[in-house]
């Protein structure tokens, strides 16, 4: 008889707030890279569909940092990333979403599912002994957390400190205090986060700086009296291959990647590679012409941001136009679809051309936007997705359908379909459903035919 396989364990911690904008991407980022100076091996991942924060946290750790969510992702293929992670791992750190208690299912729900402890950060700006009772309250609402303590972000002065401390009840003592210090301070724009890429060496000197904040504050002796966290494999195996396991072997797939084209998992990049798909990264701003592919994904990003330049491109435009002419394969996400546009009017107020593969005018919208989970509706079956942006797109052709918004019965972003075009601001999770995004990718004829042989159905997520 052999032993089962021991559950691989490791020491973790969850970050979470009362709120969005007490600083928790700041202090994730910073405690992630204390670790690793101490040579620590450490993974990060962000509860959520976030883009951003993950770039900023995977450069902090010096390994890419992943999303975990729940109701996108399902319960299995989380506890599959957790288990990984801690095999090969000395911390994890999971930094939550908005406030502690938001979403269905929200940070807590995450944090309780998988045994992690958890500490709360709370912007302290303007109180003291009021922390208390807010911090109190939180930790009392549910009984299945396990909240090891306060950091109390923006404390002002050692005197600050004090009266914060003295209030809080003996169940919830305070692991740190940091002080309000752009230097260690996290630029932002109007998605969130400015995208780590453009400001890398920047955010090598805030890390730099939180760290050794983090360092003198005393957290580190609290985290090393933490208990190892057993990470067990998921309750159920991965359902049996149906149909063709290598749906996209052969197939090439060009992926933009840029600075105005970034917001892609690397799940589904890693997906693609394992249905056989080669996978090559162009850059619509910078590169001449199209690499050879089959098949084209468009992701979101920043196009708003890089409209001149895009329209610019002159080489480019004419080769994606002459792939969409002869009814490749294209998947354009958000910023990809803005793209396929015919104009794109920035935040400046310009108008640029672009592509003109689907009819429409893209233009910002202010402070005013769309966000959510939602499930993509295909023909080729159901993928669970979410929408973020801050712009519009009108004068667009009838849509195919609408994504199915999660807990609202109103119909969710339209989904576009011209020629071999697939165009929609929804973000998909590929691994959701396999078999759909394959057929995405493949021509339509052979969309058809696969279709009729494999289950177009979404494999349920827990």
């Amino acid at each position: 008889m052999t032993n089962p396989t021991p559950q691989p364990q490791c020491r973790a911690l969850f970050i979470a707030a009362p709120a969005s904008g007490q600083g928790k991407t700041t202090l994730t980022a910073a405690l992630a890279r204390l670790l690793r100076n101490q040579g620590r091996r450490v993974r990060v991942f962000k509860t959520g569909p976030d883009y951003l924060d993950p770039q900023v946290l995977g450069q902090a750790a010096g390994v890419p940092a992943e999303q975990l969510d729940l109701w996108m992702a399902g319960e299995d293929w989380c506890r599959e990333r957790l288990q990984e992670a801690a095999r090969e791992s000395d911390f994890i750190l999971v930094e939550g979403v908005m406030g502690l208690f938001d979403g269905e299912p929200s940070s807590a729900d995450l944090a309780a599912l998988f045994g992690i402890p958890m500490a709360i950060v709370m912007d302290v700006k303007g109180m003291a002994q009021t922390v208390a009772p807010l911090v109190t309250g939180l930790v009392a609402h549910r009984d299945d957390l396990n909240v090891i303590g306060l950091i109390a972000n923006a404390c002002s002065t050692a005197r600050h400190r004090e009266l914060i401390e003295q209030a809080l009840p003996v169940h919830i003592p305070l692991l740190a205090t940091v002080p309000r210090d752009p230097a260690i301070a996290l630029p932002e724009r109007h998605l969130g986060l400015v995208q780590a890429a453009e400001i890398r060496d920047d955010l090598e000197v805030r890390f730099e700086a939180g760290a050794a904040v983090l360092a003198e504050s005393g957290l580190l002796a609290h985290l090393e009296q933490l208990p190892l966290v057993r990470f067990p494999a998921p309750a159920a195996p991965p359902p049996a291959p149906t149909g063709n396991e290598r749906p996209l072997a052969g197939q090439r797939i060009g992926v933009a990647r840029d600075e105005a084209f970034s917001f892609t998992y690397e799940p589904n990049l890693d997906l693609l590679r394992a249905m056989g798909a080669e996978v090559s990264f162009f850059s619509p701003l910078h590169d001449a012409h199209l690499p050879a592919c089959d098949a084209l994904w468009l992701p979101g990003g920043y196009p708003e941001l890089h409209a001149a330049g895009l329209a610019a491109n002159a080489g480019m435009k004419a080769d994606i136009r002459r792939h969409f002419e002869a009814d490749k394969p294209i998947l354009a996400e958000c910023g990809g679809l803005m793209y396929c546009l015919d104009t794109l009017t920035d935040q400046q107020d310009l108008t640029h051309d672009m592509l003109g593969l689907l009819p429409g005018q893209g233009a910002m919208r202010g402070r005013r936007g769309c966000q959510g989970m939602q499930t993509a509706v295909f023909p080729e079956g159901e993928v669970r997705a979410h929408a973020h942006h801050r712009s519009r797109a009108e004068g667009t052709p009838e849509p195919i359908g609408h994504g199915r918004r999660q807990r609202h019965p109103a119909p969710g972003e339209a989904i576009y379909r011209v020629r071999g075009l697939t165009a929609t601001y929804l973000h998909l999770f590929f691994p959701n459903n396999p078999e759909a995004v394959a057929r995405l990718f493949l021509p339509m004829a052979e969309r058809q035919t696969s279709a009729s042989t494999q289950r177009t159905e979404t494999t349920p997520c827990n």
